[in-house]
């Protein structure tokens, strides 16, 4: 195949982006395996080796070893979570403006060096809680920098036509990520659980320097190519080059949420987030204290839990594309989704995570090139960062209400994740109204020809529900 043919820019640049996104994953998730390893259950250890007292906390890791680790826990979550969701809001901002294979390859090698430092506690034998803190506020930070670019460059060489399905498929590298950092923090996590942060920091960093030599982020990025930033995803090309068309401004905040259906999917995405992130900080946890696994083998269980997103994500976007209505498909699995949130990890991992992905793939790409937009294709990144942002919102409140509530049963811990899920698609977080049955209803009345309108030109028109 000839480099100058578009096709193989976009198969390059799924590859990548795929990767460059479970590196982020990847590193994020050891913390929810370490957790149980630096709050062991040392009397099923014997007796302290290094005196006569047999205290129940010897052999945990300090400052995690009094009876509050539960809440210390949950301050680790969300210095994360909470620097995440602030800082994504700017972080849509920057990429707009910046060149997205620099942004996103920085924010790579920076996020590997704060999850290694965070491991390098270990070896360094650091027992300071803001040590821990300050290490996971500023990750948090820099890997925002990834998902507004990764979307937006994978919105900008793809159209409307297939982009549930492939976003679907696109978008298992957050479930593979997962397990995958699961499986090789748990391969360290009872012997030097430090290693749990530094290889995983290793690995993201050395992907965003792939990331930066090979990544083009646009199809009007290449020198070799023709195509105008108005024709964002299109697969046709000229026979003689052109001369690309200037470059438009990027879009303002205030003008991103004036985009019909931005608001409405960032205030569901904010309770299935909520869900999601829930278990993906503390599932481990729970396997532990409820079936008394070894830190290994919960965190090995655990990613049942994303086994079932990627086949959710994937089973959403098919839908979505075959019927036009991703605000339906949505509605529906969350719906159904909450019988099971206690229960069945692989089909509650498919039914909350399947919108999750949709929302924060295709949708926002959907909504990064609105009709109303007229071809500016310079507000991906912004939209995106907009409703996963707010979706961020929902994942700091999760793990902090989960740690909470867990001191008083974990059957609470569900029930709060079932109304998170019902809200998902009912209520924004004001209780202001509704959220999805507004939007649903108005597309239906709106657009009666919906099947025959959706694959006028070869393309999707609108993001219909």
């Amino acid at each position: 195949i000839q480099r100058a043919d578009p096709a193989w820019y976009r198969g390059l640049t799924l590859v990548l982006t795929f990767l460059c996104y479970t590196s982020y994953h990847l590193s994020r998730k050891p913390i929810s395996i370490v957790k149980s390893q630096l709050h062991p259950n040392c009397s099923a250890l014997g007796p302290n080796p290094h005196n006569d007292s047999n205290s129940s906390t010897w052999c945990s890791w300090a400052p995690f070893d009094g009876d509050n680790y539960k809440e210390l826990f949950g301050a680790l979550d969300n210095a994360f979570l909470v620097a995440y969701a602030i800082g994504m809001f700017i972080s849509g901002i920057f990429g707009e403006r910046l060149p997205l294979r620099y942004y996103l390859s920085g924010g790579m090698v920076l996020s590997g060096l704060f999850t290694a430092l965070f491991g390098l506690g270990y070896f360094w034998d650091i027992h300071v809680l803001w040590y821990f803190i300050v290490m996971q506020v500023c990750n948090g930070l820099v890997q925002t920098t990834g998902w507004p670019s990764v979307v937006a460059c994978v919105g900008n060489w793809f159209g409307k036509g297939k982009r549930g399905l492939i976003m679907g498929i696109w978008n298992s590298h957050t479930s593979v990520g997962n397990i995958l950092g699961s499986l090789i923090a748990g391969a360290w996590v009872s012997s030097a659980w430090g290693l749990s942060f530094v290889v995983p920091g290793i690995i993201i960093a050395v992907m965003g320097i792939i990331c930066f030599f090979f990544l083009v982020e646009c199809e009007w990025c290449d020198p070799e190519h023709s195509v105008t930033p108005g024709s964002v995803g299109s697969m046709d090309r000229s026979d003689s080059p052109k001369e690309p068309a200037e470059e438009p401004e990027a879009i303002s905040f205030l003008g991103a949420l004036r985009i019909p259906g931005v608001v409405e999917f960032s205030l569901c995405l904010l309770f299935a987030k909520l869900v999601s992130y829930t278990f993906l900080y503390w599932l481990p946890l729970y396997i532990v204290n409820v079936a008394h696994f070894g830190a290994k083998e919960a965190g090995d269980l655990s990613t049942l839990f994303d086994v079932g997103g990627i086949l959710g994500g994937i089973f959403a976007g098919l839908i979505s594309d075959y019927t036009g209505g991703r605000a339906t498909t949505c509605c529906v699995m969350l719906v159904v989704a909450a019988p099971v949130v206690s229960s069945m990890l692989i089909v509650c991992g498919a039914l909350v995570n399947g919108p999750y992905a949709l929302i924060t793939t295709a949708v926002s790409a959907d909504l990064g090139t609105h009709e109303s937009l007229k071809g500016n294709a310079k507000a991906l990144s912004t939209v995106t960062a907009i409703i996963d942002g707010t979706g961020s919102i929902g994942a700091a409140l999760g793990p902090l209400l989960a740690g909470l509530i867990s001191p008083t049963g974990w059957n609470n811990v569900f029930y709060m994740l079932i109304a998170a899920d019902v809200l998902a698609c009912l209520v924004g977080p004001s209780s202001a109204g509704l959220v999805l049955l507004p939007w649903i209803f108005k597309r239906s009345l709106s657009q009666p020809d919906r099947r025959e309108r959706r694959w006028a030109g070869g393309q999707h028109v609108l993001v219909s529900g």
